[in-house]
């Protein structure tokens, strides 16, 4: 599907769309976060330990008066250079830097929503450190067009009684963002990715990708925007 003819049929169809997570427009806000090389906060000493990254995604929550973090479509992250996940495979390659997905940091626990009706894809429990832990695919279907939607960082309970082919419903809860633990050892919060083309994988597919194959990745993964309708929300 070209990803033009795909952001057309979403276009028509956004006004149907459900909420992904619980958000009152008339006082809840979003806070953008920065996870590139310009943001000279986050430290090797934070990023380093899981507790710390935590309580300081909190810390500016809190701070800014924000129910949730959001942010991290075709970002180029200079944070996964604590993960080997992200790592070049051969020594002198490229390693992956640049997101396919948005975020959605907030508390452990917070449910996450179907936003149209679907069918389970795949699942499975990513538990590298730095990847994604829970991991759920939705299959979709819009005017006969099939997409698929990527939700990282989910409570390991959440995959435990799935099972490929299973039915969701608009509205229906599908997830809960995850404890550290079991989430990739990352801050609490969604990964949300819109995928065209599954290439054949199942519970799981690239959420971050090399800068050089930029276009042919934002191509098959369009702004997950399209869907959450949240950035006129961003403080």
């Amino acid at each position: 599907m070209e990803p033009a003819t795909f952001e057309n049929i979403i276009r028509k169809y956004q006004f149907t769309f459900g909420r992904v997570v619980d958000f009152d427009p008339a006082k809840d806000k979003f806070l953008r976060l920065d996870f590139t090389k310009a943001n000279k906060e986050l430290t090797l000493e934070i990023l380093g330990n899981e507790q710390a990254f935590s309580d300081h995604i909190q810390q500016k929550l809190k701070a800014n008066n924000s129910r949730y973090g959001i942010g991290g479509y075709a970002e180029h992250r200079t944070i996964y250079s604590i993960s080997t996940v992200f790592d070049a495979q051969q020594p002198g390659e490229e390693p992956r830097r640049l997101h396919l997905g948005v975020d959605i940091w907030g508390p452990a626990g917070t449910p996450v929503y179907a936003f149209m009706g679907g069918m389970v894809h795949s699942f499975a429990f990513n538990d590298r450190y730095g990847d994604y832990g829970a991991t759920l695919i939705l299959l979709h279907q819009l005017d006969g067009l099939p997409f698929y939607t990527l939700y990282g960082h989910l409570s390991l309970g959440d995959i435990e009684s799935l099972s490929a082919g299973q039915y969701v419903n608009i509205g229906q809860t599908i997830g809960h963002f995850g404890q550290p633990h079991e989430n990739g050892h990352w801050p609490p919060h969604l990964h949300f990715q819109l995928i065209l083309d599954m290439e054949l994988k199942e519970g799981d597919y690239p959420g971050v990708c090399k800068y050089s194959e930029k276009e042919k990745y934002l191509a098959n993964c369009p702004d997950p925007n399209l869907i959450l309708q949240l950035n006129r929300y961003i403080k």
